[in-house]
């Protein structure tokens, strides 16, 4: 059988949103974080369709009208969530002989830092409930989050070992025995590591769709910082420098682009909060990027334009999502095309 993780770029038939309620972390930021979803969720319904899992259905719809969404195109379903990151508890969907099935990784609150126990048990609810169409569910005895990689669609993997080789996921599994399941799942022919990096307020150890993103034509975009006063220039640095020796299959050099470094925010208790640009997430016909009322906003999303340069950049404030350590592409996850039912 012959398997294959999509890149995020292909076709999809929409995305999964977890919405926040006084259940979760947010509790305290409803007013303010219920606005970026429901902006999320407006931007999306021009392109696809959008899932909500919320254990408060009937509390959404007035958030999402205000947005303007297409209503036609949301579908809400009553499941009970212990937070919002559908990135990382969501189905991570593969093509096995060129038909969809769900991969249903284990999600540990990101090596045990947080309660996972509901979060664990959205993609079996989902598909009990109907939401995709009949398809093979697999739960492979694997704890991975979606925001720990990246594919190129093509058999290239890209991953950070700060994540993937910590002892708070897999710690039965070493880099071979890690390379040797993201073949047996995702199809990975080259996993292609990155060893340093990392974001201040990162909750996920160093998830790589903080970091760096592969795009279409052998491109990473990744976060450049170039202030030596920073904390992160030196890690940054040298993760810049992996990224220039990084190969593909072909033995040729990545086409790298740099994105620009917002400015530092801090939380009320002065802890730095990690605002990046390369939280973006690509749809059918555009790409979602995460702004932070920055003046660097406009080059961000002008880089970003130029790894897709077919479609829509639309920038969405973000501020209120790095208030709990996350940004744009954190809270969602793509549905490639073929998981959805009518």
């Amino acid at each position: 059988m012959t398997v294959r993780l999509p890149a995020e770029w292909e076709e999809q038939d929409g995305i999964l949103l977890a919405w926040p309620h006084p259940a979760t972390d947010w509790a305290d930021d409803l007013a303010r974080v219920e606005p970026v979803f429901a902006t999320i969720a407006a931007a999306a319904s021009r392109f696809e369709t959008v899932l909500i899992v919320t254990p408060e259905p009937q509390a959404v719809p007035v958030h999402l009208a205000n947005a303007g969404t297409d209503m036609d195109r949301i579908r809400l379903f009553p499941v009970p969530t212990n937070d919002t990151w559908s990135r990382d508890f969501g189905p991570i969907t593969v093509y096995e002989d060129g038909r969809p099935a769900l991969l249903d990784f284990g999600f540990n609150g990101w090596g045990l830092k947080f309660a996972a126990d509901l979060d664990n048990q959205v993609t079996r609810r989902l598909a009990e409930t109907g939401a995709f169409k009949p398809l093979s569910r697999r739960v492979p005895g694997l704890v991975l989050e979606g925001g720990s990689i990246e594919s190129d669609g093509a058999g290239t993997l890209l991953t950070t070992a700060e994540c993937l080789l910590g002892p708070n996921r897999n710690p039965h599994l070493g880099r071979a025995g890690i390379e040797g399941e993201l073949h047996r799942w995702l199809g990975a022919e080259q996993v292609l590591w990155l060893e340093n990096g990392f974001l201040a307020g990162d909750d996920t150890d160093s998830h790589i769709d903080t970091l760096a993103r592969l795009g279409p034509q052998d491109t990473i975009v990744y976060v450049s910082c170039i202030d030596p006063k920073d904390e992160h220039h030196g890690a940054l640095n040298r993760m810049v420098m992996e990224l220039q020796g990084l190969r593909t299959p072909r033995g040729t050099p990545f086409r790298l682009l740099p994105l620009p470094w917002p400015a530092a925010r801090y939380d009320d208790q002065g802890r730095r909060l990690p605002a990046t640009y390369a939280n973006f997430l690509v749809i059918n016909g555009a790409v979602l990027v995460p702004t932070y009322d920055d003046p660097n906003d406009q080059a961000a999303l002008a880089v970003i334009g130029q790894a897709f340069p077919d479609r829509e950049i639309i920038g969405i404030d973000c501020r209120p999502l790095i208030l709990q350590h996350g940004s744009l592409h954190c809270v969602t996850m793509q549905l490639p095309r073929g998981v959805l039912g009518d």
